[in-house]
This record gives structure tokens, C-alpha cells and sequence, in this order.
């Protein structure tokens, strides 16, 4: 090996070409974070909409999927979870973590107990193809849906304990709680997954695995969302319009004075019975006749005599 000296003033050149580079470089970093972070504010709502949705849709399939065992139902819970948070948006917007709120939406619809009235979703879909991966379901399946979802959240998306529990509206010791029970549950009937990083993989490639079709496009989401928002609006204008009608109608109708009830009847002793006049004769018929007759033009004037 051959040493080769080099002189002092090199090494001066050379390090404070490095010092400029380092700068240059740190100055060139900050300049594309300062864009970076102006370009979401630069954004329409509908173009921010889109990324997120762009973003987090295909994995919230997959989730819903794992939570319902039904790939229409996941479908449809993540274009309702969109759908709600298009109507939101401004919330949604300025929430430090969107795919967080799009995903706690689609998992109260896919834990909705009203699924199981939907006469669509009753019928049965067919089960993943691989004999571990239906097992797996399974399994997933008969575990509480609280329980089911706490396990998803914490060992399937490697959320923390304390976040989990802030998205299932549970306290920390409770949403512990449903976590080992559910871990047990899963390994007493799959020893092999007792290992929740073991878990984590099988569940990842369980969500990856079904071709599971993504929701609409984003433009008709957005549209199905105002679509909807106009609808629910106009009913409950004309709800509002019909209580109001009713209400009027009552107070135009209502007694504004209390009246006594009237006592019932009842038989009093020793008083005749009211009776109206009963049927005239052949000669009262006559006369009445003849007095009609006679007095048709009314009676004469009477007029007194002077004596």
C-alpha cells in the first residue's frame, strides 16, 4: 500500500467544501419540506379528498374484510365511511390523522349489528381458497366484535395500546383486557399464532391474498355523499314543516276552556213522563182543514163599533 501525502491547504479546501455542501444540501431540504407542507393547503377539498381516498381505501378493504368475513359488506363499509367523511370534511380535514378518522367510520359500519338485517348480506359468500386461511377467518369471526376489533387494530395494523383503546371509546385496562383474551382465543385454537408478530404476517397476507374489488372511484363517492346529504336535508325540512302544520292545526283545534262532563241520566219517581200529542181524529183532521182553508189570507181586521 502506497501513502500519498497530502498538503494542508487541501484538506482545508476540501473540508469547507463539505461544510458548503452539507448547507447547501440542508438548505435545499428545508426549501422541499416548506413545499411539501404548502402544497395540502394549495389543495381543493375535493383534489385532498382524493389522495386521502386514494391512500387508504384498498387497506381499509382489507380490514373490513378481516372484521366481517364478507367482501361486499367490506366494500360497501369503506364507501360509506368516505361517504360520511366527505359530508365532514372540514373535520376531517383538520383532524391530525384522516385515515385514522375514515377508519374508525368503517369499522363501526362493518361492526354494525343493523348488517345482519341487510337480506344481501345473508347469503353466503365462498371462503378464502388455502384451508389455513379459512381456518383463520374462522376464527376471527367467532372472537366479540370488540374483541375482534381490538386485535386488529393492536397486532394487525401494530397500533398502540393507548390509540386503540382512544378509537374503540374503551379505557387503556379495558382495551388490554379484550387484547389478551382475544390472543388467547386465537391461540388456543391456532397454537402457532401465539406470537403476535406471527400473527401480524398472517393476517396481513389473509387481508392480501382475496381479490378484493376497491370501492368506486372518488368523484362518485363524493357525488353519492351530496347526493345523500341533499336528501336527508330536504326530509328533514319536510318533517320539520309537517310538525310545525300539526302543531298549529292542534292549537287551532284544542279547547282552550275545561267543560264539565255531563252527568249521566238518570230515573226520577213520582214525575210523569214527558209526551208530545198524540194522533188527531177523523174530525180533528176536518177542522184543521177547514181552518187552513178559511184563513188562508189571514184573519179579518178587527175593527171597534161605536155605540
Amino acid at each position: 500500500m502506497t501513502l500519498t501525502a497530502v498538503p494542508a491547504d487541501t484538506d482545508a479546501d476540501t473540508d469547507a467544501d463539505v461544510e458548503a455542501d452539507v448547507e447547501a444540501d440542508a438548505h435545499a431540504d428545508a426549501h422541499a419540506d416548506a413545499n411539501a407542507a404548502a402544497r395540502p393547503a394549495d389543495l381543493t377539498p375535493a383534489q385532498a379528498f382524493d389522495a386521502l381516498y386514494a391512500f387508504a381505501a384498498p387497506d381499509l378493504v382489507r380490514q373490513a374484510y378481516l372484521l366481517t368475513g364478507r367482501r361486499e359488506l367490506a366494500r360497501e363499509c369503506v364507501q360509506r365511511a368516505f361517504q360520511l367523511a366527505w359530508q365532514h370534511w372540514p373535520e376531517v380535514a383538520v383532524d391530525p390523522d384522516p385515515a385514522g378518522w375514515v377508519r374508525a367510520a368503517t369499522y363501526e359500519y362493518a361492526m354494525s349489528p343493523w348488517q345482519r338485517l341487510s337480506l344481501r348480506h345473508r347469503l353466503p359468500e365462498p371462503p378464502p381458497l388455502a384451508t389455513d386461511d379459512r381456518w383463520l377467518l374462522s376464527v376471527l369471526l367467532s372472537l366479540p366484535p370488540s374483541y375482534r376489533r381490538t386485535l386488529l387494530l393492536c397486532d394487525g395494523l401494530g397500533i398502540g395500546l393507548p390509540e386503540t383503546a382512544a378509537e374503540t371509546e374503551a379505557s387503556t385496562p379495558v382495551a388490554a383486557h379484550r387484547l389478551l383474551h382475544a390472543r388467547e382465543a386465537v391461540a388456543a385454537r391456532v397454537p402457532e399464532l401465539a406470537d403476535p408478530r406471527e400473527l401480524r404476517r398472517r393476517l396481513t397476507e389473509l387481508g392480501s391474498k382475496e381479490s378484493l374489488r376497491t370501492p368506486a372511484k372518488p368523484v362518485v363517492v363524493r357525488s353519492v355523499s351530496e347526493c345523500r346529504a341533499r336528501r336527508w336535508t330536504r326530509t328533514a325540512i319536510a318533517l320539520t314543516v309537517l310538525l310545525i302544520g300539526s302543531t298549529a292545526l292542534t292549537l287551532r283545534t284544542a279547547p282552550d276552556h275545561y267543560e264539565a262532563p255531563q252527568a249521566p241520566a238518570a230515573t226520577i219517581s213520582g214525575v210523569p213522563p214527558r209526551s208530545g200529542p198524540g194522533p188527531l181524529s177523523e174530525s180533528e183532521r176536518k177542522l184543521r182543514t177547514k181552518l187552513r182553508w178559511m184563513f188562508e189570507s189571514g184573519p179579518e181586521r178587527l175593527r171597534p163599533e161605536l155605540r
